[in-house]
């Protein structure tokens, strides 16, 4: 087994089986993500892949075959995952900075609170940095956009200094312009710390141009691989046990027609 803090594979699935009641999530899935790959995870709607999230937080526990992170079983609460969960609308009266929203990553219990050491606030101020947060992170959370809190979200998922980040859908709701703005943010604090990268999204089209590889979970199972082997009309009709049409148009972008939701 792989210690955590030594080079190896960052995730590792051995005949993993996941189960919600009589459905099947995925079966015997065997794959193995490296330390410092960007992965996109795709699906339909109900597929799974908040549940993967779940499984490698520590919080859902396989129902066959097991998974290593980071050399270890999963964990509940490891400092070394970072993880951001879906977005939810915040009420504009919130009175909490983005500050403290960030502070919440480092020491939870006295959010909003907790003054810290110097230390600590130059870890926070540091991890604001890196998200180009700095000249708004004083302002309400609930009086930013959508890109605005989703910078901070991710900065509190860094302060603690992770080696992996799962993201549940950082896009969603999000216009084009800040989800090309966010993935290649995502990006460059991922390669600046050669940290792994899970990323949950409906769409594969923003993050093409910084993403390795794709994993995709459909009808009970889940396949990884380069975009261009899984994201094809063969392997998605294979996925979803109907026809799917796959083209990329003249920008090099991915449309899908036929059963996918």
């Amino acid at each position: 087994m792989t210690e955590a803090g030594t080079d190896g594979p960052s995730i590792v699935f051995h005949g993993a089986t996941m189960q919600l009641g009589e459905r099947t999530l995925w079966h015997d899935v065997n794959m193995s993500i490296r330390e410092g790959e960007f992965i996109a995870v795709l699906g339909p709607n109900a597929s799974g892949k908040t549940t993967l999230m779940r499984v490698l937080l520590g919080l859902s526990q396989l129902t066959g075959g097991d998974v290593h992170v980071l050399g270890r079983p999963p964990r509940r609460g490891s400092p070394l995952i970072g993880y951001v969960p879906q977005r939810r609308t915040l009420d504009p009266d919130l009175p909490v900075r983005g500050r403290d929203l960030v502070t919440m990553g480092m020491e939870g219990l006295h959010w909003g609170f907790w003054p810290g050491s110097k230390a600590d606030r130059r870890v926070i101020d540091e991890a604001i940095k890196q998200v180009e947060a700095s000249h708004y992170a004083d302002r309400p959370i609930g009086r930013m956009s959508g890109g605005e809190q989703q910078r901070l979200l991710l900065a509190q998922a860094l302060v603690g200094g992770p080696r992996l980040l799962l993201l549940d859908e950082p896009l969603a709701n999000l216009d084009l312009r800040n989800q090309e703005a966010i993935t290649q943010l995502i990006a460059r604090v991922a390669r600046a710390g050669n940290l792994t990268v899970l990323l949950v999204t409906h769409d594969i089209n923003p993050m093409l141009p910084v993403m390795d590889r794709v994993i995709y979970i459909a009808r009970g199972d889940m396949v990884i691989g380069l975009p261009d082997e899984i994201i094809t009309s063969e392997t998605l009709s294979v996925l979803y046990g109907a026809p799917v049409q796959v083209i990329r148009d003249n920008q090099g972008r991915y449309l899908c027609s036929g059963t996918i939701q």
